[in-house]
């Protein structure tokens, strides 16, 4: 017995027309998301002055990357996995480029509650510094010095170690903010992620240093997450 094998139903089609040409799009908006929460999470950390990254530390940084709602899982040492942005303060500009995307994965960080969501920051302090982020991928913990950060917006950056980092390291959860040590993580250009946002597939340094992504359809996410560092960490 022969069995007939009907067409797919008008609505069907439909919605895979739809989803097809709504692809870019959604894209697009999730990356968006992406910098806007990494603006609110910065504004949330920089607004409690006990807990916030030192001014000391925001005066001579040269980048910023945040990567928000970083998840954690285990017990006391564990892995974690973020989708994070960063970037780099211009001081003859008098601006922070526009964002672009990065990953964080793989390491431990500290005594942990299993399923926990972190936001993560990295205080870029150096040149040096910054060109290692920038590769395609970096693994700290190597030659790159990168340390957990004093906390507090009036607290100095005094301990040799601290002075010699080319890399300052934070993580907040459940209110709590704090110093970090990312030893084993590693930091990856997304350039899936930019190809979603801007339309073509950069490189990190593309964006951040040689400007040549245009500013995408959703500047509102763009303005959102310059205006954040602008507000905590002048660009000039």
């Amino acid at each position: 017995m022969s069995t007939m094998i009907r067409p797919p139903s008008l609505a069907v089609a439909l919605l895979a027309i739809l989803c097809a040409r709504g692809g870019p799009a959604l894209a697009q908006s999730d990356q968006a998301d992406r910098i806007r929460e990494a603006a609110t999470s910065f504004g949330e950390i920089m607004s409690a002055p006990d807990r916030a990254i030192p001014r000391s530390v925001l005066d001579r940084v040269e980048a910023i990357a945040v990567f928000p709602s970083t998840l954690k899982a285990g017990l006391i040492v564990g892995a974690q996995r973020g989708r994070g942005v960063i970037s780099v303060r211009d001081r003859e500009r008098g601006e922070w480029s526009v964002p672009a995307f990065l990953t964080l994965t793989g390491g431990s960080f500290g005594a942990q509650i299993g399923g926990q969501a972190v936001d993560i920051v990295l205080a870029v302090m150096n040149r040096r510094g910054l060109e290692n982020l920038l590769q395609n991928q970096f693994k700290i913990g190597g030659e790159v010095s990168v340390t957990a950060g004093p906390v507090g917006r009036d607290a100095s950056v005094s301990t040799d170690v601290q002075l010699r980092a080319q890399i300052l390291s934070y993580s907040r959860s459940r209110g709590l903010f704090a110093g970090v040590s990312l030893q084993g993580s590693a930091v990856r250009q997304d350039r899936d992620s930019n190809e979603d946002f801007y339309g073509r597939r950069f490189r990190t340094r593309e964006i951040v240093l040689d400007r040549k992504a245009d500013t995408p359809e959703s500047p509102d996410a763009v303005a959102a997450w310059r205006a954040a560092l602008e507000m905590y960490a002048p660009s000039r």
